[in-house]
């Protein structure tokens, strides 16, 4: 009996200890407390009081099309979660690397039927799987991108979809967001845009226009810029400063025109843009005139500004001025920002915490002013004190910018990708001269080198203007953009030859070792490499003649494509792509070395083409007759730089490979296009001696005449601007070289106009005749209706303009 009560003793205290520490905070509210103060602690509104309490919805809400509900307490905090949650994301801690050890693929969701997706976002994804990185297989992936279109994250606009949250949690690769990329141009609404999505992004990476600095983690999210839904799949147009654009200050000094936002947020900038309108070199329009109830806000200014909007045309003030003015909506991004860099107006970026697009690869302080809202009076001070040559420079660099990475989808979507591909590889990845020198990021791999003196492009650099600023400018003074490592330095002085031997009767021809004998007899020979495509195996050792020179034999896969791939025997950086019909005298190729030494990113070579357009068949053509101009330098006799081999078999899309191997043909259009793609700089043409020029008549269905004079770049599209500049007049972008020693045998050194070694060599934007540059992949519709040649023979040969908007440009110029 005593054990029992000392038993219900022990469990009376149990519970009230328990009661103690886990329910006390219960019993000092109710117990303690009288009952008037826990009324006195409730919030509850009365009905009494409904004209204390301010509505839920603004009459401009309830004026909306479709279900403007305002999301529930649950969503809008997952919203709030969104961009706290990952906010100390970064590569190391919220990406999976071990995932991309056998690449960096990229794997875009099935879309489901039925799914509703915008222009803009459908575009985005046909990038991805048109890209080199795409693959069907999610096993493969590093990267993962969503079929839901989350680019509007607005919930009052047409495009905005529901259900984002739990659609996404089902997908078994979801993994809480981890190697997830989503895209967003738009988020939050009205009345204060805020950055929300409206779903938990967890630990996935954000491409987001409109980024604020402190929601954007660096390292980590990806800025983008801000694009309409025209803007081009590929291709796109090219920017409008042309290479005769001189002085490069423009009528007006200063321009805007655009709303003025009389209330909320954005409103501030805009109403302030007057103060600093002079209507002579300062152009500053502003209209009221937006939305529906704008007359009920009205200033006095309103409408003077009203009738001064409507005075000046926007493209015409973007034409005619040297900077635009960039101010924030009502969110952080504007479309005027790549209008100006399209019309190489200088952007003056006027916010105050925008994360500039592209941010961590592109120098900013080369391209654009960026000032502070609260410093707009100073501004006009501020750009008048850049010295012109510094504008031009500016201007130069806009358009860089714009034609690198942001004239179309495919470059904004590829340039994102690019950027999350070097921070996985951060030993290997690109330098900020590499993304800001021509030719831009997305055409200097990695894979290649990371050392600029390894590419084309970089020698003899000297370095851009030096910035001449005030002290009230508003842009950064950066130090001079130059290359102290290579400056000066020249590409290596030997050659590696790369002869493509294809016999019918797999036996070597009197040909083929007379060139063999004639090339390893240049003193600037480094090695000979034979390319066997051909079934039977090569003849034995004792077949092949005795050389001074390494002769190497690399059996092929009688694949066309396999001329131009990155062997690594090629050990020197100039290759001589040779074919084995090809005819050369030792001379002639100690003259062309050298000749390409000077212009080590161009293709230096023989024989030569040209297209041409034939009204009667309406389609495009090319042809070998000799004439007074030329856009093509065979590759079967020709210098070219051996980045040239990387770029071909890792940049080109696969189907314009597989293109050529099934025509057995083109393969030399392509590799001129693809070079001028990248340089915006025509092929160089040196002549051979006449008894050569006979032989390859007869040989390949030659016509002896003029000798040809080159006109104008060759460019992936052809151009309706053939044979002239953008003025209408003739441009001869080849003349014989003067002040230059000449070989003897007849051999004339042609090279493009105001290039001279003695002068400093201009940008792309400066040479001569220049016709818009557009995308290589356009390419393939017009190779693939290529007519079939014959083996020995080349005769003159057509294709039809490829259909849409290419058509009217053509294929290349």
């Amino acid at each position: 009996m005593q054990t029992r009560k000392k038993y219900i003793f022990l469990t009376f205290l149990a519970s009230w200890l328990l009661l103690f520490f886990f329910g006390r905070e219960q019993l000092r509210r109710f117990a303690f407390f009288p009952r008037r103060n826990v009324a006195a602690r409730r919030s509850w509104p009365r009905w009494a009081d409904r004209a204390l309490l301010h509505s839920f919805a603004e009459p401009r809400e309830l004026q909306g099309s479709g279900d403007t509900a305002q999301p529930s307490p649950r969503a809008r905090r997952a919203a709030q979660l969104s961009t706290s949650q990952g906010s100390r994301c970064r590569m190391e801690s919220c990406f999976d690397a071990s995932r991309c050890q056998n690449g960096f693929k990229v794997f875009t969701y099935p879309r489901e039927h039925g799914e509703p997706m915008s222009e803009s976002y459908s575009k985005i994804l046909a990038s991805i799987e048109r890209s080199r990185y795409y693959t069907p297989r999610p096993e493969e992936a590093c990267l993962f991108v969503l079929s839901i279109d989350t680019l509007d994250r607005d919930p009052l606009s047409a495009h905005y979809i529901r259900s984002v949250e739990q659609r996404i949690r089902s997908f078994p690769l979801w993994n809480s967001g981890r190697n997830h990329l989503i895209f967003n141009l738009y988020a939050g609404t009205w009345p204060n845009y805020t950055e929300e999505l409206g779903f938990d992004i967890g630990h996935a990476m954000l491409a987001k226009a409109s980024f604020h600095s402190k929601n954007f983690r660096p390292g980590f999210d990806v800025s983008i810029p801000l694009f309409p839904r025209e803007h081009p799949q590929r291709g796109g147009q090219s920017g409008w400063l042309h290479h005769n654009s001189v002085p490069p200050k423009k009528k007006y000094l200063l321009v805007f025109k655009g709303k003025r936002y009389l209330t909320g947020i954005g409103s501030g900038t805009r109403n302030a843009l007057h103060h600093i309108h002079n209507g002579r070199d300062i152009v500053s329009l502003t209209t009221c005139r937006h939305g529906k109830d704008w007359e009920r806000h009205k200033d006095m200014r309103c409408d003077q500004d009203n009738v001064d909007y409507e005075k000046f045309d926007y493209q015409e003030l973007l034409h005619n001025s040297t900077f635009c003015i960039v101010p924030r909506g009502r969110r952080l991004g504007s479309f005027r920002f790549l209008e100006a860099l399209q019309a190489a107006c200088i952007p003056v970026l006027l916010s105050d915490g925008w994360e500039l697009p592209f941010s961590e690869a592109i120098d900013w302080g080369k391209a654009a002013v960026v000032g502070s809202e609260r410093l707009l009076l100073q501004i006009p001070s501020a750009i008048r004190c850049i010295r012109p040559e510094r504008v031009l420079a500016f201007q130069q660099q806009t358009q860089f910018l714009w034609d690198a990475y942001f004239s179309s989808v495919d470059k904004i979507v590829h340039t994102t990708l690019e950027i999350i591909r070097d921070r996985l590889l951060p030993h290997r990845s690109r330098s900020r001269i590499l993304w800001n020198a021509l030719p831009g990021g997305l055409l200097a791999l990695p894979d290649f080198s990371t050392h600029l003196g390894d590419f084309p492009f970089y020698y003899l650099q000297h370095g851009r203007f030096p910035c001449h600023t005030c002290s009230v400018c508003l842009m950064p003074a950066p130090t001079p953009l130059l290359f102290p490592h290579i400056a000066g330095s020249s590409p290596s002085d030997k050659f590696t030859a790369l002869l493509w031997a294809a016999p019918q009767l797999g036996s070597l021809s009197q040909s083929t070792l007379k060139l063999i004998q004639a090339v390893s007899k240049s003193q600037y020979c480094a090695q000979i490499l034979v390319l066997w495509s051909c079934e039977k195996p090569p003849p034995p050792s004792a077949m092949w003649p005795q050389t001074a020179v390494p002769l190497t034999i690399i059996q092929g896969r009688t694949k066309l494509s396999d001329r131009f791939f990155p062997y690594a025997a090629i050990g020197t950086d100039a290759v001589l792509s040779l074919d084995e019909h090809t005819s050369l005298s030792t001379s002639e190729v100690d003259f062309a070395f050298v000749v390409w030494r000077s212009f080590p990113e161009r293709i230096v070579g023989f024989s030569a083409w040209s297209h041409f357009w034939d009204p009667e068949q309406k389609r495009w053509g090319y042809t070998s007759r000799w004439t007074n101009k030329l856009s093509i330098v065979l590759t079967t006799a020709a210098f070219y730089h051996r980045y040239y081999h990387s770029l071909f078999t890792e940049y080109l899309p696969a189907g314009l490979r597989e293109l050529v191997d099934s025509l057995t043909a083109c393969e030399d259009i392509l590799m001129n296009l693809l070079v001028a793609a990248v340089t915006k700089l025509p092929p160089i043409k040196v002549t051979q001696w006449k008894q050569h020029k006979e032989a390859a008549s007869q040989l390949v269905g030659w016509h002896p005449g003029v000798q040809g004079l080159p006109s104008r770049a060759l460019h992936p599209v052809f151009s309706s601007c053939s044979g002239e500049g953008h003025g209408g007049r003739q441009h001869p972008a080849f003349l014989p070289a003067t002040g230059l020693p000449q070989p003897a045998g007849g051999l004339v050194w042609l090279h493009a106009t105001r290039v001279l070694p003695a002068s400093p060599r201009p940008s792309a934007l400066q040479g001569p005749g220049l016709c818009p540059a557009q995308e290589i992949s356009l390419l393939g519709e017009a190779l693939s209706s290529a007519v079939q040649p014959k083996p020995l023979h080349r005769p003159r040969r057509t294709w039809h303009s490829p259909p849409g908007p290419s058509a009217a440009t053509g294929l290349y110029s």
